[in-house]
């Protein structure tokens, strides 16, 4: 399979939407090498705005020509704009419905050897509890474009997680793309991963696995956190009676509670959570930490085994 970052899906397409549109500026908080905004500064210098290691700036300034009618992508390493700016993208960007759209790089453990102090575990719980916003973690590179044109296409504030390191493409340009609508990687009738990011590659390898064993697993990818697609995960509970979510992102707060807080409701099954478990990030390669912090196929393999004896 082809290797390749989320955040150079982000950066190619936004040039493109940045040519097509004369109202889209990129605003980064001296992270664009990074963030993949470089992208867009190379080829559209004068729409480009680079604020300083200032974050409170970058999304307040971002917030402000959303109000003169410009569609601003603000972007630098999600640690950086989700901790140091929440209060601006609480009042700013989420409590005056603006049309900003925040992009952010460097998520997860996958970020690798920069280690705990870049790595953000913590965004989809930060961002997904503020009213308005929509929060977004494409799968592949190629999804990562469809999504960047699917949060400018939609009015209000969008919050978006890229990564930083390569991992395999596995969708393909055809393939559909609706923001609250999650994909069906893979059918199966014994029991559903729900999975994000880089981890639906993972769930799928497990599926592989437990295929052999004789499990058949659904996996679908959650690309959108927020709003949740209640729908999908309530049919996939009746249809397998068994739930697995799989983040790269704190076990509290994120997609597996965002699973949890739906069946609660509407239809309760077994469900176990792989993420990381409550601690911080660590220096590393991005394979060694997914299974330093057991975010492995063989892990969500596991996961599936537990919840299959709780299922029975």
């Amino acid at each position: 399979m082809e290797l390749k970052p989320t955040r150079d899906g982000f950066g190619e397409e936004i040039v493109a939407i940045g040519k097509e549109h004369q109202n889209v500026v990129v605003l980064s908080g001296d992270l664009e090498d990074a963030t993949r905004a470089e992208y867009f500064k190379n080829a559209i210098p004068e729409r480009f705005f680079n604020l300083g290691i200032a974050e409170q700036d970058v999304v307040g300034t971002a917030a402000g020509m959303s109000l003169l009618g410009f569609v601003p992508f603000a972007c630098s390493f999600a640690v950086f704009l989700t901790n140091r700016a929440y209060d601006m993208l609480r009042l700013d960007v989420c409590y005056n419905d603006t049309n900003v759209k925040v992009v952010c790089s460097h998520t997860g453990v996958t970020v690798g050897e920069d280690g705990a102090s870049a790595q953000c575990l913590e965004d989809f719980a930060i961002m997904r509890v503020l009213p308005n916003i929509t929060v977004v973690c494409p799968v592949d590179f190629i999804e990562a474009k469809k999504a960047t044109r699917a949060i400018f296409n939609t009015p209000g504030p969008m919050y978006m997680r890229t990564g930083r390191a390569p991992f395999p493409i596995i969708t393909k340009a055809d393939d559909p793309f609706i923001l609250g609508k999650a994909n069906l990687m893979r059918p199966g009738n014994d029991v559903t991963v729900i999975a994000c990011g880089v981890m639906v590659s993972e769930a799928l390898l497990a599926a592989e696995t437990l295929k052999n064993e004789g499990t058949n697993v659904r996996v679908l990818n959650m690309h959108t956190i927020k709003p949740i697609d209640a729908a999908a995960i309530v049919e996939a509970a009746k249809q397998t009676g068994a739930i697995v979510t799989a983040e790269e992102h704190q076990v509290n707060g994120g997609l597996g509670s965002a699973v949890a807080e739906v069946l609660a409701k509407q239809c309760p099954v077994p469900v176990e959570m792989v993420a990381v478990a409550d601690e911080f990030g660590e220096s590393g390669t991005p394979q060694e930490l997914l299974r330093a912090y057991h975010l492995k196929d063989a892990d969500i393999a596991a996961a599936v085994r537990k919840v299959l004896k709780r299922k029975k």
